[in-house]
C-alpha cells in the first residue's frame, strides 16, 4: 500500500506550502483515511496564518493532530473529510470527519473520526466542526421559546449559529452584518437580515461573532434590559474597547463567553464531544447549510489561496479544498 502523502503546512507566517511526509504503518485500532475535502476554518485559521496567535495562548490554541508549533513552522487545520481505506471492517469504505488538517491521507485512531451521516455530502460535512462550535454556543445561551435573538456577524461561526436559531420554535432572529451581500445567506436561512445601523433592538440575546469592536459594541446595544451577548469571536493578539461606562451597568447587560474547545457546562455531564459532533454531522441534513461554502480550490493550489484568504484578497466563509487530484491521494 501506497503511504506516501502530502501536507500543508504554515512554514513562517504569511507563508504557506506544501511538503511530502510519509505515513506510518496503521496499528491495531487505526485508521488509513484518504481526504476527499478539508475546509479552511477562515477566522481562526487566518490568524494563525498571519502569526496572531498571542504567546500565552499557544497551547490552549493546538489543534487535535497539529505538528509544530506556533507561529510556526506549524501544520494547522481541523476540517477534514475523506474515505477510510484501511482500518477496522465497520469503517472501511465509509466517508469520516476528523479534525485533522490539510494533508492528503493520513494515519489516526479509529476513535477520532465519526462517520458522515448518508444523507450528508462529503463536500458539506466540512462543516460539521463549525456547526459544532454553534451547538455549543447554543447549549451555552440557551434560549427560550419566542426569544428576540440576534446574530451580530454573518461570517462562518454566525451563520452557523442563524441556521440553527431558525429552527427555534417562535424565535425572532435577525442576522446582521456590515456586508450587505450577507443578505442572500439570511435569506437561505429563511431569517431576516439588516445592516448595523438598521438592527433591530430590545433583544433578549445578542451573539456576537463579527470578531471587530464595532459589532461587540452595537451587540450590547441591541440588548434589552438584562439581556445577554454571547462573545463567540477570538480576538488573538488585538485588544478590544467597549463602551461600559454608559448604560451597561444600569441595564445590568452581561457579556459571556463560549469556546468550543470544551462542552458546555449545561451539558457536559451527559454529552461527550464525540456526542456534540455526531449531533453536528446529523445537523448538516439541512441544504441550507451549503450557502456557507462559498469559496473553493485544490489542494495544490492552497498555500496561494491561504494567502489570499488572510489578507482579505479572497472573502470566502468556508473555504472549500478539495483533493481529486492530490497525490498521494490515488
Amino acid at each position: 500500500m501506497d503511504r506516501s502523502a502530502r501536507a500543508f503546512w504554515l512554514s513562517t507566517p504569511g507563508r504557506g506550502e506544501l511538503r511530502d511526509t510519509h505515513l506510518p504503518e496503521p496499528a491495531e485500532g487505526e485508521v488509513v483515511v484518504r481526504t476527499l475535502f478539508s475546509g479552511v476554518s477562515r477566522g481562526t485559521e487566518t490568524l494563525v496564518f498571519r502569526g496572531g496567535v498571542p504567546q500565552s495562548q499557544y497551547a490552549a490554541m493546538r489543534a487535535p493532530f497539529q505538528e509544530g508549533d506556533f507561529p510556526g513552522p506549524v501544520k494547522y487545520g481541523y476540517l477534514n473529510v475523506g474515505t477510510v481505506e484501511e482500518g477496522p471492517a465497520e469503517l472501511l469504505g465509509r466517508t469520516v470527519f476528523c479534525l485533522y488538517p490539510h494533508q492528503s491521507r493520513y494515519v489516526v485512531p479509529a476513535s477520532a473520526v465519526t462517520p458522515v451521516p448518508e444523507n450528508v455530502p462529503a463536500s458539506r460535512a466540512v462543516l460539521a466542526g463549525t456547526v459544532e462550535t454553534a451547538v455549543n454556543a447554543l447549549w451555552d445561551a440557551a434560549p427560550l421559546i419566542g426569544d428576540r435573538i440576534s446574530v451580530v456577524g454573518a461570517g462562518m461561526v454566525g451563520a452557523s449559529v442563524a441556521a440553527l436559531l431558525a429552527r427555534y420554535p417562535a424565535a425572532r432572529v435577525q442576522l446582521v452584518d456590515a456586508n450587505p451581500a450577507r443578505a442572500e445567506i439570511a435569506q437561505a436561512l429563511g431569517i431576516e437580515f439588516a445592516l448595523p445601523q438598521d438592527a433591530a433592538g430590545d433583544r433578549d440575546l445578542v451573539v456576537h461573532a463579527s470578531a471587530t469592536e464595532a459589532g461587540l459594541s452595537r451587540a450590547l446595544e441591541l440588548l434589552a434590559p438584562e439581556g445577554t451577548v454571547l462573545e463567540l469571536s477570538w480576538y488573538g493578539d488585538r485588544k478590544v474597547t467597549l463602551p461600559l461606562g454608559e448604560a451597561f451597568h444600569s441595564r445590568r447587560l452581561t457579556i459571556r463567553s463560549s469556546q468550543v474547545g470544551s462542552v458546555s457546562p449545561a451539558r457536559s455531564a451527559r454529552r461527550t464531544y464525540a456526542d456534540r459532533l455526531a449531533l453536528s454531522l446529523e445537523l448538516l441534513a439541512d441544504p441550507a447549510f451549503d450557502t456557507l461554502i462559498t469559496g473553493e480550490c485544490a489542494f495544490e493550489d492552497l498555500p496561494e489561496a491561504m494567502a489570499g484568504l488572510s489578507t482579505g484578497e479572497t472573502t470566502a466563509m468556508c473555504h472549500l479544498v478539495r483533493y481529486d487530484a492530490a497525490p498521494g491521494t490515488t
